[in-house]
């Protein structure tokens, strides 16, 4: 099947929305990339290889004109034929068009690979990365340095609802995006947390980011729109559905600089995440709990099979991507001899080495020595002719 003149970006409706929507970008890349992200689903390997071979129109073009011109080594004919046997359904120029159109309708903007806020780590996905994305919100809060995920149980207990909040919303109030897939339990609970200290979140959807789901956090997203952002790479009206939920998890993975599992069962789709994370090489967290505790097991699992670091706090969060307290170094310990010559001393009387001597144990010699270092870091001091310990 070809689509003669390459409708998806000859169309005049669809060129028309596309610039619209996007009026200072290339009108053709726009209409390519909206009508790949029509074509396939999340994370379409053969789409990807050839939009990242040819670029997203070329490759249109290669496909649906003349599929002599694929170069051999890019893709395999029986890969380019099951592919085309999916993308053939969809390829409905008016789909595309609709896409666009649905997209400004409700103040969804599209974000491409190259444009300045694209999320770097999703380049990390190679040929599954998205062709784009469609957000609503503040996509800024997407060009963050630095950002966590924080994800869980949808069935999570009190005890794992109240440490997300806590990690989230201590990352949050230091400007650290908290990053999450919006569903009950943990989701909730770690983008709750940052609303809560004006911090920034970022929700990602396995539907269009027109469609609240579950529908009872509908709330929850328009408060995630004004604060940050929500985010899918599927279409307006597109519906949720397990392997988008699947496909969802990987962008959550790469988007962070850490991901930390809060509570999760021992099947857990939760885990789906935690492995895209190891596999993309990032640092995985894991908050234990209860031994006696199913919501737990997934954890425990982690930590002893998938080399997952035990989190407890959001500095414990900040240092697996190496960020470290940001505190005055401490004071040097006290050595055993400065404690017992210490403890021979007040605060009120003064008194001379030799006395002092006598009530550590110590010889005259190391306790005149020790003076002058506690002297030196202003921890005693001399007076009427003897020293006193300094509080």
């Amino acid at each position: 099947m070809r689509i003669e003149t390459l409708a998806f970006i000859d169309d005049d409706r669809v060129l028309a929305a596309a610039e619209a929507l996007r009026p200072h970008s290339d009108v053709g890349e726009t209409a390519a990339r909206a009508a790949w992200s029509v074509l396939t689903e999340p994370g379409d390997g053969v789409a990807g290889a050839l939009i990242e071979a040819c670029g997203a129109v070329e490759a249109l073009r290669l496909v649906f004109s003349d599929q002599t011109l694929i170069p051999p080594d890019l893709i395999t004919q029986r890969a380019l034929q099951e592919a085309l046997a999916r993308w053939r359904p969809r390829a409905d120029p008016g789909a595309v068009r609709d896409a666009l159109i649905s997209a400004r309708e409700v103040g969804a903007q599209m974000l491409l690979p190259h444009d300045d806020l694209w999320p770097s780590g999703l380049h990390d996905l190679g040929v599954h990365m998205p062709v784009m994305l469609w957000t609503r919100g503040d996509p800024e809060v997407l060009g963050a340095a630095r950002s966590a995920a924080i994800v869980g149980a949808r069935a999570a207990t009190a005890y794992g609802e109240s440490i997300a909040g806590e990690i989230a919303g201590d990352l949050a109030a230091a400007g650290t995006p908290i990053i999450s897939g919006g569903a009950y339990g943990i989701d909730g609970a770690a983008h709750r947390a940052a609303l809560g200290v004006g911090g920034p979140t970022v929700a990602f959807l396995a539907g269009g980011v027109d469609r609240a789901y579950p529908i009872g956090h509908q709330q929850l997203f328009e408060r995630i729109r004004q604060a940050g952002t929500v985010v899918s790479e599927v279409p307006c009206g597109v519906a949720p559905t397990k392997w988008r939920f699947l496909g969802r998890n990987r962008l959550i993975a790469a988007a962070s600089s850490a991901t930390v599992v809060v509570e999760a069962g021992w099947r857990s789709g939760t885990l789906n995440t935690a492995g895209h994370a190891a596999n993309l090489g990032r640092p995985l967290g894991a908050v234990p709990g209860p031994v006696t505790s199913a919501a737990s097991a997934g954890c425990h699992r982690l930590l002893r099979e998938f080399d997952a670091v035990c989190v407890t706090n959001a500095q414990e969060v900040r240092e697996l991507w190496g960020e470290m307290a940001d505190a005055a170094d401490p004071a040097p310990r006290a050595s055993h001899e400065q404690v017992r010559l210490i403890d021979a001393m007040s605060t009120r009387s003064a008194r001379d080495a030799v006395d002092i001597a006598k009530r550590s144990g110590m010889s005259v010699e190391q306790v005149r020595s020790q003076l002058g270092l506690l002297a030196l870091d202003g921890g005693v001091e001399q007076r009427d002719g003897g020293w006193v310990r300094v509080t």
